[in-house]
């Protein structure tokens, strides 16, 4: 079973003949510990053409000292890395492998470096012997094909408190009064290979810098999916929409059609993820809207039902989403969205219409918002429906202003998307609302609750329909 930990330290370089430096005489330091010597070895995987060290990322097995194993790390603020370990095995275990699964693909992991390590290690201990930070002294000798190289350096790592920065540069000024120097590495790892190749120039075109921060997003967010971390899935999903909506709306300016392949990918890749999220939203909406009640008003298995029953959904959902974010169709998407970041775009000339066009995106929400008022006046059964596209639309305008730093338009039509979100939501939970009131009423138990909360939902319902026209008003003043 991995293990996850936050691991805040800082490198140093050093000269052999530097004398270590010394602790004595700080207030919060009570103790020093001197460790016995270790002798590390490590064997570091990557792809053939270093992906993960593009990254910033690192995959270890390391054998020798009290951390034996395979160490996964990532990149997570100044001086900070997310740390997961997982026990010895002799290949790389399939637990790390999936971590990284978005940026390796069905690509394999092969050794890119061996690092030997003579480590001379102290502890630093204060109160109640808590152990604040550990300083390793090591003695590197490094191989990566035919290159070689020999170093030594300096770490600096907090233990008790990693957030404790005032105790980190403290501790950091006595290496550097011994004569360290920052290093120029983040990792021992970066000096044996160099520094990762330069990422791509940043677009000019606003539309297409946009989809490249996108898919840079894509791949942290499927970490997090990975992980389950809160509303990852919902962020994750968020990000596919917006893709999908740049790329549709700017479709000629990246060589696309109308029926490009990647589009029909994101939506379903989109519908997948929406599952869980749908689930992830009931839960949470019912699990407050029950909180706010009294508790004579909670009357039956109603938690149970509707709290309950949505967080094994979006269990059922988020374990979907994971099998689907395992498969050779998806890394094809990945693929392609990466090839789309990076390619030039399709002279104007050549497709007619400026990327990033407002004007044809607000004019697709005005004509979703005569056909909503069309269904509205004439009672259609489907005008809810017809209020959700008109949410697709702000939400297709939301992205391409953005793109293009229409700060006013984007905030407006983030107005009508939310609004309309919320509406979306309570006609969801009005749908699911009855639904449970039948099943439970064929169990023979008490649905009045059910009928409040379905009244609830259609309040929210009936007010965010109020201020839709506002809302509206809003976003034209905007366009202007």
């Amino acid at each position: 079973m991995a293990k996850k930990s936050k691991e805040v330290e800082r490198k140093y370089d050093v000269a052999d003949a530097t004398v270590s430096p010394s602790f004595e005489g700080l207030a919060s330091v009570l103790r020093i510990e001197q460790l016995p010597a270790q002798q590390l070895d490590a064997v570091y995987y990557d792809t053939a053409d270093h992906r993960l060290a593009a990254h910033r990322i690192t995959l270890r097995r390391r054998t020798g000292g009290d951390d034996a194993g395979w160490h996964l790390k990532l990149p997570a603020g100044t001086d900070a890395r997310t740390e997961i370990h997982a026990p010895l095995a002799d290949t790389v275990p399939e637990e790390l492998r999936d971590v990284v699964l978005a940026i390796v693909r069905d690509t394999e992991l092969v050794p890119v470096a061996r690092i030997r390590n003579e480590r001379f290690a102290q502890r630093l201990y204060g109160a109640d012997e808590a152990v604040l930070a550990e300083f390793c002294d090591d003695h590197v000798h490094s191989t990566a094909g035919d290159d070689e190289q020999r170093w030594r350096e300096w770490e600096l790592e907090l233990v008790a408190d990693p957030e404790d920065r005032e105790l980190l540069e403290r501790l950091g000024h006595r290496l550097l009064d011994a004569g360290a120097t920052p290093s120029r590495s983040a990792a021992k790892l970066a000096r044996v290979l160099g520094d990762p190749p330069a990422s791509a120039p940043v677009p000019a075109d606003p539309i297409h810098r946009a989809v490249a921060e996108h898919v840079d997003e894509l791949i942290v967010w499927d970490r997090a999916v990975r992980a389950d971390e809160w509303d990852s899935v919902h962020q994750m999903r968020v990000t596919t929409r917006k893709l999908r909506s740049l790329l549709k709306d700017s479709e000629a300016s990246f060589g696309l059609t109308d029926d490009a392949w990647v589009l029909d990918e994101l939506r379903v890749l989109a519908a997948i993820l929406g599952v869980a999220r749908d689930a992830e939203v009931l839960a949470e909406k019912y699990e407050h809207a029950l909180g706010e009640l009294e508790p004579g008003l909670i009357r039956g298995p109603v938690r149970e039902r509707l709290v309950d029953g949505s967080r094994r959904r979006y269990e059922a959902g988020w374990r979907r989403s994971l099998a689907a974010m395992r498969t050779p169709r998806y890394f094809r998407l990945l693929d392609a969205l990466d090839e789309l970041a990076t390619a030039a775009p399709v002279p104007v000339e050549q497709h007619g219409e400026q990327p990033g066009n407002l004007s044809g995106a607000y004019a697709r929400l005005r004509k979703s918002v005569r056909t909503a008022k069309a269904a509205e006046k004439s009672h259609d059964p489907h005008r809810d429906e017809a209020l959700h596209r008109i949410r697709k639309t702000a939400k297709r305008l939301r992205y391409t202003a953005a793109a293009v730093g229409r700060r006013r338009v984007t905030d407006a039509a983030k107005t009508i998307q939310t609004l309309l979100g919320d509406h979306q939501d309570a006609t969801v939970s009005r749908t699911h609302l009855a639904h449970q009131a039948e099943v439970a009423h064929a169990a023979g138990e008490d649905t009045f609750t059910y009928g409040l909360l379905y009244q609830r939902e259609d309040d929210l319902a009936h007010r965010c329909r109020a201020e839709l026209d506002d809302a509206l008003a809003k976003l034209k003043r905007a366009m202007k």
